[in-house]
């Protein structure tokens, strides 16, 4: 992986060397930090660097840390503004992943949100797929479940909540696969360990719904806006049963880091063909123009990050 050369840290773009941390700080210990995705698609036939819903993302952040008790100085614009500047002190034409960082930031021992200093950090990398095969994974369901609602907010992206995440990864990872599938409290169907889930049965796309313990992603949300405006399927948000899916004609996850990626087999079950299917190939076509810029009624998701030369 790339190492970035510049970092947003204690309020200004600084060399990446000095965006340190005491090992003192609060969120090492207790994970109290929240964090976002973003990614950025460079065009090469307009020579831009194209943000993909920025303001969305900030928005979901924010929400985030409030959910820590965190009262970020910043809008959504105008953190924004932070990022496309820092992307052009990198000046990178390619694609690339941004990771917005807010933590307790104090130095001091012991277990609480109230009353403590929070900051800022930001920086960004050179990112292209998260999963190696897009187009085919396997996955597995984890024996881990997904976190509840009651015990750790999951519709906020809480730095501490991510070990759960983790260990669904590296259970799937060790045992072969590309990545798991998550069950909540219920017995049904949640997410992966860091992405949204949809499958396709009978002609029907059909996805969890939010208060089954997942993240509200906003590549989730792209995708339900372009079953429904592009392609005229109305997605339903019900539970999914564990062995449904292996009925299913198709499915797929998507998420910032996952994109939009076809599973072609769950726990050794053939779905559908075996291979990506007709719904997903079209679904993946049309997510990458828009996230490129090259679907002008998608033009307001986007943001460029280049005037004509990159600012230095």
């Amino acid at each position: 992986m790339d190492t970035p050369h510049y970092a947003f840290f204690e309020g200004d773009i600084v060399p990446i060397e000095q965006a340190k941390v005491s090992i003192m700080t609060h969120a090492l210990h207790y994970g109290t930090a929240a964090f976002a995705g973003l990614r950025a698609y460079w065009n090469a036939d307009e020579n831009q660097l194209y943000l993909f819903r920025p303001l969305d993302h900030f928005k979901r952040f924010r929400a985030s840390a409030e959910l820590l008790y965190i009262d970020l100085p910043y809008t959504p614009e105008k953190m924004r503004d932070i990022v496309i500047s820092l992307l052009c002190h990198e000046g990178y034409h390619t694609d690339t992943y941004i990771r917005p960082l807010v933590y307790k930031s104090q130095q001091v021992i012991g277990v609480r949100l109230h009353n403590l200093t929070s900051d800022l950090a930001i920086f960004a990398i050179p990112f292209g797929n998260y999963l190696e095969h897009e187009e085919g994974i396997n996955v597995t369901f984890s024996s881990w479940r997904r976190v509840d609602d009651n015990a750790i907010p999951p519709r906020g992206k809480i730095c501490g909540a991510y070990v759960n995440s983790a260990l669904t990864k590296t259970e799937a990872a060790l045992d072969g696969f590309d990545d798991a599938l998550v069950l909540d409290q219920e017995g049904h169907i949640a997410e992966a360990s860091a992405a949204n889930f949809f499958m396709v049965r009978n002609g029907k796309v059909i996805t969890p719904p939010v208060y089954a313990d997942i993240l509200e992603g906003i590549t989730r949300n792209t995708c339900i806006t372009l079953l429904a405006e592009e392609m005229g399927l109305v997605v339903e948000e019900r539970p999914i049963d564990r062995t449904e899916l292996f009925r299913a004609d198709e499915a797929f996850l998507c998420g910032t880091a996952v994109q939009i990626a076809a599973i072609v087999t769950a726990d050794h079950h053939r779905i559908g063909t075996g291979k990506m299917g007709p719904l997903v190939t079209e679904l993946r076509r049309l997510f990458f123009q828009v996230v490129h810029g090259e679907l002008p009624q998608y033009r307001q998701w986007v943001e460029p990050v280049y005037s004509l030369e990159p600012i230095r």
